[in-house]
């Protein structure tokens, strides 16, 4: 009787040890990382577009824009984007006396190709010459009187119905002068102006061909009208 009590208890105990040693091992689960608001910082990448440290800042837009007429200088101006008709005239030295900036939108911003003719004030009764010659649409700002209206063209230098009694001088004529032209408009009479500055004095009238404007036609009819 004994005997067969520790015989049961053996396979008792055979029994315990084999289960006990298949059974699945348990691994110990490691801690997690504490997060910080500085570990998710560093770790949120930057948005695209905005500048990070140490990079260097994006340059400016340049537009370029063509001032001639009664200016200190007169030729082509670089501006930052988003600049006005006021800060154009002030690049190019301000407007000289007798300017005429009345018809001028001073506030009016400039774009990438813009002309801004500056004309001379004119005697009673004729209108204001001066306007502001977009690239955009070709067409001068100024303000044209009802009689002598101004038609522009599609190279958007006007062209003026008026008429001038006795020829003039084109090393002394001023702009308004040879606005008065027949065939000429307040931008071709700032290109001849701005022509004489940067070449001198007119030598032969046969030049004003190489005025910008200004083609074979319009010089034939222009040499009864002007001298040098």
């Amino acid at each position: 009787m004994f005997a067969l009590f520790v015989v049961g208890l053996l396979v008792v105990l055979v029994a315990g040890y084999g289960f006990l040693r298949n059974s699945a091992e348990v691994v110990p689960v490691p801690p997690l990382p504490v997060v910080t608001p500085e570990s998710v910082a560093a770790a949120t990448p930057p948005k695209s577009g905005l500048p990070t440290e140490g990079s260097e800042p994006v340059p400016a837009v340049d537009v370029v824009v063509s001032v001639v007429g009664l200016v200190s200088s007169s030729g082509l101006i670089h501006l930052p984007s988003g600049s006005r008709v006021a800060d154009a005239l002030a690049a190019a030295g301000g407007p000289l006396d007798g300017a005429d900036v009345l018809a001028l939108n001073l506030a009016a911003k400039v774009t990438d190709g813009d002309q801004i003719v500056v004309g001379a004030i004119p005697p009673d009764p004729r209108p204001l010459v001066s306007g502001t010659v977009s690239a955009a649409s070709g067409t001068a700002g100024g303000q044209a009187s009802s009689s002598t209206a101004e038609q522009s063209g599609s190279t958007g230098a006007p062209v003026s119905g008026s008429s001038s009694a006795s020829a003039v001088n084109l090393n002394t004529a001023t702009v308004a002068e040879l606005d008065a032209l027949s065939g000429v408009g307040p931008v071709t009479a700032a290109n001849i102006v701005s022509w004489r500055e940067v070449n001198g004095s007119f030598t032969d009238v046969a030049q004003l061909g190489e005025v910008d404007g200004i083609g074979p036609v319009r010089l034939e009819k222009l040499r009864s009208q002007v001298f040098v």
